[in-house]
């Protein structure tokens, strides 16, 4: 994206070479020579000294596989999605998906709002009716102390917004008193500020709650919640019934998510597929991804029980339609993204000027991974495709050379032996020949 145009449909992508596929992304884009050299090095554009600053006794790198899916068109802007991800098939899934729904249109996505839940959690309140009233009379005062905390988000007419109380009964504690602030975090993640401002406004909040009583209100827990129910992503796709294969997969389609909807066993695994898309980018990208998962996972089970993620359903024409709804809190400001050279150089790559914008291409690679995972199972299965992309995998643990590789993957896909045993074979017949 960037300042450049071009089609996100490249069909000539996978086939291509390391340098073809960089020129491409290049030309696409606007990441220049520095970052093309960056994505070149072998450990991942961080030296060990870099990641010795990063966590604690750090011994080394880990690195991870970092590809492109293509074919995305989000709000009607083609776009590159990097990917980080070790799994075979999640890439090509994405990108297959993608081109599925690109022949309506691509992906319809939205932001509800950046706003993160931060929490204090007040024990020995005597009066926590009195208490919760006094804290709500003193909100301007809670939140003009709390946006000390920042020098750039009341500047730009963000920053704390609200104060509310509620009660959660507890074993040990009985009722006790929670005290939310409501943060617009604007452009980043915003934890660390966040739970700035719950630690800043904790001892006035104290002082509120024991002002004309003997009692001893305390402030134990500040800190935000990574249940981010403000910051909601939405996508939603159209998929042709002839894309999809006829009426027929589009029903049975429907009838997978049905089952993962009411079944807990199947939505796990179902959402574990959409979530393959999902965390893939945010890997990629430098976003907390524990945090997304939790979320996530948290608001499949926001009915009471664990739920689908994701809606499947028929348009009056029969075509296929999508839809993905989860709380995503991401940021393209600040954390990971300022420190790690590859996160930022693939939020550049995806040419996103707001955290909303990042979050609509999430989650739009959700929706296209479960949508490319579920036509999979209602047709050929899942491990005709996976199986086949994961003969590299196997040929490369059986020690086939570079120049050995696609070789033996050939051999084991002709002999239907995708396995380690197989790739050993077919390097023992390349051997004998």
């Amino acid at each position: 994206m960037g300042d450049k145009k071009r089609s996100s449909a490249i069909p000539e992508f996978r086939t291509s070479s390391r340098s073809r596929r960089l020129e491409i992304i290049s030309d696409m884009t606007n990441l220049n020579d520095a970052d093309i050299i960056a994505l070149q090095s072998e450990n991942g554009g961080v030296s060990f000294e870099h990641a010795n600053n990063m966590i604690e006794n750090t011994i080394g790198l880990f690195c991870t596989p970092l590809g492109v899916a293509t074919n995305f068109v989000v709000n009607g802007k083609d776009v590159l999605v990097p990917m980080a991800i070790e799994e075979p098939s999640v890439v090509a899934a994405a990108s297959k998906g993608a081109k599925a729904a690109r022949h309506m249109g691509g992906f319809t996505a939205s932001m509800s709002s950046s706003y993160n839940i931060g929490q204090i959690q007040l024990l020995d309140v005597r009066d926590i009716g009195s208490a919760a009233d006094k804290i709500l009379a003193a909100g301007q005062e809670i939140i003009s102390l709390a946006n000390t905390q920042s020098k750039t988000l009341p500047q730009k007419g963000c920053g704390a917004k609200t104060v509310s109380c509620r009660t959660v009964d507890t074993p040990s504690n009985g009722a006790v008193l929670i005290v939310e602030l409501l943060v617009d975090v604007a452009d980043a993640m915003g934890a660390n500020v966040t739970n700035s401002m719950c630690e800043a406004v904790a001892p006035l909040l104290e002082k509120i709650c024991n002002s004309g009583s003997k009692g001893g209100a305390r402030a134990l827990l500040r800190i935000l919640s990574n249940y981010s129910t403000r910051r909601i992503a939405v996508s939603k796709a159209t998929f042709s019934k002839d894309a999809v294969g006829g009426e027929k997969v589009v029903n049975d389609m429907i009838s997978a998510f049905e089952f993962a909807d009411c079944d807990i066993y199947r939505a796990v695994t179902h959402n574990k597929g959409a979530m393959n898309g999902i965390i893939a980018v945010a890997t990629a990208t430098g976003q907390d991804s524990r945090a997304i998962e939790a979320g996530a996972h948290a608001y499949a089970s926001q009915t009471g029980r664990y739920r689908s993620i994701t809606r499947w359903s028929k348009d009056a024409n029969g075509n296929l339609r999508g839809e993905i709804r989860l709380p995503l809190s991401v940021g393209i400001v600040g954390g990971v993204i300022s420190t790690h050279p590859v996160a930022k150089i693939c939020v550049g790559m995806l040419g996103v000027k707001s955290a909303a914008e990042l979050a609509c291409i999430m989650a739009s690679a959700g929706l296209a991974q479960n949508y490319a995972a579920m036509r999979a199972l209602v047709t050929d299965g899942i491990q005709k495709g996976h199986m086949r992309l994961h003969a590299r995998n196997f040929a490369v643990a059986a020690g086939a050379k570079p120049d050995e590789i696609d070789d033996v993957v050939q051999k084991m896909v002709s002999k239907s032996a995708i396995s380690l045993q197989g790739a050993k074979d077919a390097l023992h017949m390349r051997s004998s020949s």
